[in-house]
C-alpha cells in the first residue's frame, strides 16, 4: 500500500526525536493489510521498539537485530525505551501513525499493553514479541513470541545447584538478585528456579531483591545483603551483569566470589564468562541475544499473510568453567 506524502513527513519528523536508526528511503513502507498482503513496494518497514541499553546483553541483541534487518532488506526503524514502558508505547503508537508493515518489540513489563496492541491490530499491522511476553489474555493481540523459556533458564540453575549440594545435609542460605520488577525474565527465572529448590529443604532463600538488571544496582542490593546476611552460601543473579556487580560487593566486603559464596547467572554475555572462565561465577545459564535472523524471517511471514507458530524458542545451553574457557575465543557477543 503506497503512502500518502503527509504520512512520509510524519515519518521522517517522528523519526528526528527517536534514537533510531535505519533509513528513510521514501520507498519504504506500506502497511500490512487485513490479509497480511504484505509491502506493496516491495521493502518491508519494521518499527522496533527495544527495552534499552542496560545489559551487555541488550547492546549484543540491539546490535544483532540492526545487523540482520539490513542484511534482509528490512527498514528498520528503532527506538530506545530507556526501560520505561511510556516511551515503548509511545515509540509503537508512532510506528502505527507512520504505516510500518510489522511492528516488535522486547516489552519492559509483562503487563499495560493490550490497549496499544488492540491499536496496531485496528491498524492492520501485525506484531511479534522479542526476547520478553506480555500477560495479555488476547493472544490475538500478537502473531508470534520469539524468545527464551525464561522458566527452564531458571530450572537450570535450581538443578545446578541442587547436584552441586546433593551430598551436603548443611543449611545452604541463597541471596537472589531479580530483573527488573514486572518483567517476563525476573518473574518466570525465579519461579523456575524456586520451584527446583524448594524441593529440598536445606536450600532457604533468605533475601531477595530486583537489581533491576544493571550491574551498578546489582552491586548496591549485594553490598545490602551482605551486611543484613553475614552466612551467604550461593547467590543467584537473573543476569551476568547483576552478577559482575555483585562480584564487586563480595570482594569489597572481603570474600571470595565463586568459593565463599557461589555465584550462578545466567545470559552467557562476554564479560560473564570470562568471570566464570576466572572462577568468580561457578556456573551460568545461556540466554541467546542473537535472534535476529530469526526475527526477520518471522516478519517476512507475517506480513505475507503466513502462519507462523505462536511460541518460537530460541536454542540454549549452559556453561561451567571448563566449556567457558573452550567457547570464549570464538564467543561473539
Amino acid at each position: 500500500m503506497l503512502k500518502r506524502i503527509s504520512a512520509l513527513i510524519l515519518a521522517g519528523a517522528t523519526a528526528l526525536t527517536m534514537a533510531g536508526c535505519g533509513s528513510s528511503d521514501s520507498s519504504s513502507g506500506g502497511s500490512g493489510d487485513s490479509s497480511g498482503g504484505g509491502a506493496k513496494d516491495g521493502k518491508i518497514v519494521m518499527g522496533f521498539a527495544q527495552v534499552g541499553a542496560e545489559s551487555g546483553w541488550r547492546t549484543a541483541n540491539t546490535k544483532d537485530i540492526q545487523e540482520t534487518a539490513k542484511e534482509a532488506g528490512i527498514d528498520l526503524k528503532f527506538s530506545d525505551a530507556q526501560q520505561k514502558q511510556e516511551n515503548q508505547i509511545k515509540a509503537i503508537r508512532s510506528y502505527i501513525q507512520q504505516k510500518v508493515d510489522v511492528i516488535a518489540f522486547s516489552p519492559v513489563v509483562e503487563s499495560g499493553w493490550d490497549t496499544v496492541l488492540k491499536e496496531a491490530q485496528n491498524a492492520k499491522i501485525p506484531v511479534i514479541l522479542t526476547d520478553r511476553a506480555v500477560d495479555s489474555q488476547d493472544t490475538s493481540l500478537y502473531k508470534t513470541f520469539l524468545g527464551s523459556d525464561f522458566i527452564e533458564e531458571g530450572k537450570k540453575a535450581g538443578q545446578w545447584l541442587v547436584d552441586q549440594y546433593k551430598d551436603s545435609k548443611d543449611d545452604v542460605n541463597i541471596v537472589q538478585l531479580e530483573g527488573t520488577t514486572g518483567s517476563a525474565p525476573a518473574n518466570d527465572r525465579k519461579s523456575g528456579f524456586e520451584e527446583v529448590v524448594k524441593a529440598d529443604p536445606k536450600f532457604h532463600i533468605i533475601a531477595s531483591q530486583s537489581g533491576d538488571f544493571t550491574r551498578a544496582k546489582g552491586k548496591e542490593v549485594m553490598e545490602a545483603f551482605l551486611k543484613s546476611n553475614p552466612d551467604i552460601d550461593v547467590l543467584w543473579a537473573h543476569n551476568d551483569d547483576m552478577g559482575l556487580g555483585a562480584i564487586e560487593a563480595i570482594e569489597g566486603a572481603g570474600k571470595v566470589p565463586g568459593k565463599d559464596i557461589k555465584i550462578i547467572t545466567a545470559d552467557a554475555t562476554h564479560d560473564g564468562m570470562q568471570a566464570l572462565a576466572d572462577g568468580k561465577i561457578n556456573f551460568i545459564v545461556e540466554c541467546n541475544p542473537l535472534m535476529g535472523k530469526q526475527l526477520m524471517e518471522l516478519a517476512k511471514k507475517v506480513v505475507n499473510g503466513e502462519q507462523v507458530p505462536q511460541r518460537v524458542v530460541t536454542e540454549e545451553t549452559t556453561f561451567t568453567q571448563e566449556q567457558a574457557k573452550e567457547v570464549l575465543p570464538s564467543r561473539k557477543y
